[in-house]
């Protein structure tokens, strides 16, 4: 069943506009509802992939789409023969918000716009009894076809061989293309920087040693990261015990785009794999349960 938000005012913007994809469309007298259509992520990304293409952009900018070969640009060295990525266990998250505070205060974005988050969805009981509490983390997903890389007109995006998707702030001009480009509104344009930011696994410290901020501050454990090239890695393991114990699928959100995400949910419910835009406060109607 669709997700329907609550009656709010309220939206989920990092501080780049409203990020609400379920806003009624005005109609005029005389107009069907059905003549009436919002331009979507990925005609956007079509449009805007094949616009910067016709008029020489960037070389790299071609109208391809995700699954073809010459959709992504040459990827830029990273951690050698690493590919990171993360899982995060929902069964134990308690949505604290101390991966959200850890990152503010390991990369300091400006006051109201965050890296990564935990959202809070209420879902309504069957019986009618009191709704149960979802917290959803989320954070840039690092995919393997990420849209947000080739729609950059400067390339200052870009991802790594290790799989890490981040900002060249001295070549961003604040254009916000990946910030329509991306579907998990995991970017937002720093209203300090005017340039595009977002979570980058803090890579900073994972070159030294260390684990991100988020992973390092979460008091249940449920944020793990890892190299998934490496079979002995606790990502693998973790993920690898989860599917043998409880025959289930480690999920990811909006798997239909064809991104390939790099951040792993165990425990998410089904109805939040496609029907997640960002907004808080999402009340779900759990018919099924």
């Amino acid at each position: 069943m669709p997700l329907q938000p609550q009656e709010s005012s309220g939206c989920s913007s990092n501080g780049t506009g409203c990020a609400c994809s379920n806003s009624a469309t005005p109609t005029s007298p005389g107009v069907t509802a059905s003549a009436v259509t919002t331009p979507s992520k990925r005609g956007f990304l079509q449009d805007l992939i094949a616009v910067a293409a016709s008029f020489g952009i960037a070389s790299t900018a071609r109208a391809a789409l995700p699954g073809d070969p010459t959709f992504q640009p040459t990827r830029r060295p990273g951690m050698e023969g690493k590919r990171f990525g993360m899982l995060v266990d929902m069964r134990k998250c308690i949505g604290c918000q101390a991966c959200t505070v850890s990152c503010s205060v390991e990369n300091q974005p400006p006051i109201g716009q965050f890296r990564t988050s935990v959202l809070q969805y209420e879902v309504d009981q069957p019986d009618h009894s009191m709704p149960a509490m979802v917290s959803l983390p989320r954070l840039c997903n690092h995919c393997d076809e990420p849209p947000c890389v080739p729609v950059c007109p400067v390339q200052a995006t870009f991802q790594r061989t290790d799989g890490i998707v981040l900002v060249d702030n001295e070549r961003c001009v604040g254009c916000g293309y990946c910030v329509q480009a991306c579907p998990y509104d995991a970017r937002f344009i720093n209203h300090e920087t005017q340039t595009a930011d977002k979570c980058t696994f803090c890579e900073h410290r994972l070159e030294a040693g260390l684990l991100p901020a988020c992973v390092e501050s979460c008091v249940g454990g449920a944020r793990v990261i890892g190299d998934l090239n490496d079979a002995h890695s606790e990502i693998n393991q973790r993920m690898n015990a989860y599917k043998e114990a409880h025959m289930d699928e480690i999920k990811v959100l909006k798997p239909d785009m064809k991104t390939k995400p790099h951040v792993f949910y165990i425990g998410l419910p089904d109805e939040f794999v496609n029907g997640v835009y960002g907004q808080a406060t999402v009340r779900l109607v759990a018919d099924h349960l």
